[in-house]
């Protein structure tokens, strides 16, 4: 069986890393597989879990951007839509085809999504997921029963990627770990190193559970921390100007039976000028996203009522039923880090680029931001060879073209343990090994022990929270569901690394207080779980 053992004493060893990536979203995981595949010595520091913030709580759509096309952007959706194909090929088994259908109430909006949509389609190219077509008034009505058919004339059939945010980014670590590269979370960067001619030479870094600090070495840093890219910089210039305007996108999370369907609903045009889709994920139903400017920073932001609001609002405009706040299983918040305009001091999330910014300071540190998911790859060659010319390394070709993501699989296996491509096997030998492992952990939900064990052995899980949100994402699809289940994962977590019962009750207490702000309205039973200790 295969393991994915962090080093963590690596960084007791005090050795030179070519490359240093600060982040462990999906921006800095995928520039450290791209510079661990070239060859290089690459250490990638994250201060939480990897994907905790930005790169877990996204709408889970690997797409050229319909929007994005509406403004005229030709250049940035054209790019997605390749690297939408490439990340389909190269982790097919978290990459998958989903049909959107969009809602018309008028001749006028057929003509004009339907032609959108064909220049979508153009740009895609050998890329493509399907061509759009019209549908009549009955086949939306047959693909989308939930759906309020009220003034309906028919509706635009389009293809996009729909895919595990925080899976992928998982599985890109143990990639780059495949590729000789050492990726670490919980390790807080908390300053930066320079030689005497002022260049950045390493960081000084704190390992949250070693509870030790550390100054390691490198030829070159990368600063790829998202929303938090303006701290890192002011490391290196206290008086450095921000480069990003944090934006902040709601998503609730309801039951499947809202608009039973395998489709995803796409609504061009809010009430606000925005789309919000509505996607089937883990047998539940994501719906959002909002986009509001906000002025903090936080690895766990809070849903503000008026975004949950909205939302509900819309949904029900175009649902049968009534969505009301009870119906929500889960809500969560995700900050994206917008890159900010040079000179307008606009607060329009409209007006800020969706493309990506990368930067070189004078001390030679090198800085990404912006972008999205889809594009990480390409974000991350550019990164990479652009630290090439700042550090003077030895020239080496980009690997990531067409370089496998961990377990990825191309033969479609349908089932629970789908997502985890080839390493299912793995999972089959534990239960093999353990049969007690093959219970579930809740009864509404297919996810066994065995996952638990796996994610501490394999993906780098070291609490609770790692595991119910970001290895099996309860947290995310019903945050009561993740509380009833949170005390046998501690448990079983504790006796995998020999832990305490203090311990487990500790990792038992935060989870809890952390699902909480997940909930709308906690139920009775719920809310008694809650203050249980």
């Amino acid at each position: 069986m295969q393991y994915f053992k962090q080093e963590r004493n690596i960084l007791e060893s005090g050795d030179e890393w070519d490359l240093i990536v600060v982040g462990g979203g999906a921006t800095g995981l995928g520039t450290a597989l791209d510079s661990a595949s070239r060859g290089f010595k690459t250490l990638l520091l994250e201060q939480a879990d990897f994907a905790k913030g930005t790169s877990s709580r996204s709408t889970k759509l690997v797409h050229g951007g319909v929007r994005y096309l509406a403004q005229g952007d030709v250049s940035l959706v054209y790019q997605a839509l390749r690297e939408r194909g490439r990340l389909q090929v190269n982790a097919p088994h978290l990459v998958s085809r989903e049909e959107f259908i969009i809602p018309c109430f008028s001749w006028f909006s057929v003509v004009k999504y339907l032609a959108g949509l064909k220049m979508y389609d153009w740009l895609s190219g050998k890329y493509s997921f399907g061509r759009s077509r019209f549908l009549t008034r009955k086949e939306v009505c047959s693909r989308m029963p939930g759906l309020d058919d009220t003034g309906l004339v028919g509706g635009i059939s389009y293809f996009d990627g729909k895919f595990d945010d925080a899976r992928l980014a998982i599985n890109i670590a143990q990639t780059c770990m495949e590729q000789g590269g050492h990726v670490l979370n919980y390790v807080k960067v908390n300053g930066l190193l320079k030689d005497a001619a002022g260049r950045v030479s390493g960081v000084e870094a704190f390992d949250e559970l070693a509870g030790k600090s550390f100054k390691i070495h490198s030829k070159a840093v990368v600063n790829a921390t998202g929303v938090f890219v303006d701290e890192i910089l002011q490391m290196n210039l206290p008086e450095a100007e921000k480069l990003v305007r944090p934006s902040q996108g709601v998503h609730v999370v309801l039951d499947r039976s809202f608009l039973q369907s395998e489709s995803a609903l796409m609504i061009p045009e809010t009430s606000d000028k925005r789309v919000l889709f509505a996607v089937p994920w883990h047998s539940r139903l994501l719906v959002g996203t909002t986009d509001t400017p906000i002025e903090s920073n936080s690895l766990e932001p809070q849903a503000l009522n008026e975004e949950v609001d909205f939302i509900l609002n819309t949904a029900t405009q175009y649902f049968r039923r009534e969505v009301n706040r009870k119906d929500v299983l889960s809500v969560f918040a995700g900050l994206r880090p917008l890159a900010a305009p040079d000179k307008n001091d606009t607060n329009s999330t409209k007006e800020i680029s969706r493309d990506h910014k990368l930067i070189v300071s004078e001390s030679g540190l090198v800085t990404i931001t912006g972008g999205k998911w889809t594009t990480y790859r390409k974000m991350s060659e550019e990164t990479v060879d652009q630290v090439i010319r700042t550090a003077n390394l030895e020239y080496r070709k980009c690997q990531t073209k067409d370089l496998k993501i961990h377990s990825s699989d191309p033969v479609s296996t349908p089932g629970p343990l789908a997502v985890y491509g080839t390493d299912r096997k793995y999972i089959a030998e534990l239960v093999k090994e353990n049969p007690e492992l093959n219970a579930k952990l809740h009864s509404g939900f297919p996810h066994i022990k065995a996952e638990v064990i796996w994610a501490v052995r394999n993906e780098m899980a070291y609490t609770v929270e790692d595991v119910l949100a970001r290895r099996l994402r309860i947290l995310f699809v019903d945050a009561r569901a993740a509380i009833e289940m949170s005390r046998e994962v501690a448990e079983l977590m504790a006796a995998e690394t020999g832990r305490t019962i203090g311990w487990i009750m500790e990792q038992v207490q935060e989870f809890k207080l952390l699902a909480e702000q997940y909930i709308l309205e906690p139920s009775a039973e719920a809310e008694e779980i809650l203050t249980t200790k």
